[in-house]
């Protein structure tokens, strides 16, 4: 794998961060299109999703620094360059960009579902190449197999993320890659098709709640112990969340289809959503 690009002077350029942004750019590119589509006014959408960008990475870093103990007793972790090397946690990511994006929707009083449906297959594409960024620092790597398609990382990615050098691994990094572009898809097609406002956020949301779940079970990077929780039911912390979000997102499908059996409800506006 190659984590460092180049170097600018003593500076390295982190494949990981290079894919970072252009996850970033294909996210903002789609919810753009997509919130265009709906009659979302576009500076309003670059906007949140600068914000949200910002409220992600702090996430992220958060929900590491509270897995891990020992990563999370220097604060100043949380501002350090190391994540331009490799990333936190992406359900704190997520839950970090959610509630910026929550804040900032109703402060600007954009209809609120709307929004996050032309977000959702969105973060599915940024999810697609930030996963392969990850695949060239290393970093979230699988369980040893026998597999054919298994891969070995070298001396460079194990001195940044400490994946084991020279180990056939479950490549996690590019099932979760691929997976993601199956959601893009199939989400950008809802889209297209969705009956009620929050559809296709919530399809997202038990979407890759099953398939993060799955993958977990071919991860082996430690990722800390949240409570005792892992400890106490064998599922990683990441599984745990996923469970919820799966749960969260299949009865608030449930619960809007009843709602709006034959059309699309009325838009809230952001004060009541």
């Amino acid at each position: 794998m190659y984590p460092e690009l180049f170097r600018i002077g003593g500076f390295p350029v982190n494949t990981y961060g290079v894919l970072l942004a252009l996850a970033f750019m294909a996210a903002l590119f789609v919810a753009s299109r997509l919130g265009a589509r709906d009659g979302l006014p576009r500076e309003r959408v670059f906007d949140l999703g600068l914000w949200m960008l910002l409220g992600g990475l702090v996430g992220s870093k958060l929900l590491l620094m509270l897995a891990e103990p020992d990563y999370g007793a220097d604060w100043r972790n949380l501002l350090s360059i190391d994540f331009l090397r490799s990333g936190g946690v992406w359900y704190g990511g997520f839950l970090g960009g959610l509630l910026t994006g929550v804040l900032l929707i109703r402060r600007y009083r954009l209809p609120f579902w709307k929004v996050l449906d032309a977000f959702a297959p969105g973060v599915a594409i940024g999810q697609a190449v930030g996963r392969q960024g990850c695949f060239a620092a290393g970093c979230c790597w699988g369980r040893p197999t026998d597999v054919p398609w298994g891969v070995e990382f070298g001396e460079a990615a194990h001195a940044i993320t400490g994946v084991p050098a020279g180990v056939h691994l479950h490549p996690t990094q590019l099932y979760e890659s691929f997976a993601a572009v199956v959601i893009f898809l199939l989400l950008y097609l809802l889209h297209r098709r969705k009956r009620f406002d929050g559809q296709v956020i919530a399809a997202y949301a038990a979407l890759y709640g099953l398939t993060r779940f799955t993958i977990e079970f071919f991860r082996d990077d430690p990722r800390g112990d949240i409570l005792g929780l892992t400890t106490l039911t064998g599922l990683s912390t990441s599984q745990l969340i996923s469970l919820l979000v799966v749960a969260g997102g299949v009865v608030f499908l449930l619960l809007r289809r009843r709602r709006a059996p034959g059309a699309s409800p009325a838009e809230p506006d952001a004060a009541s959503a």
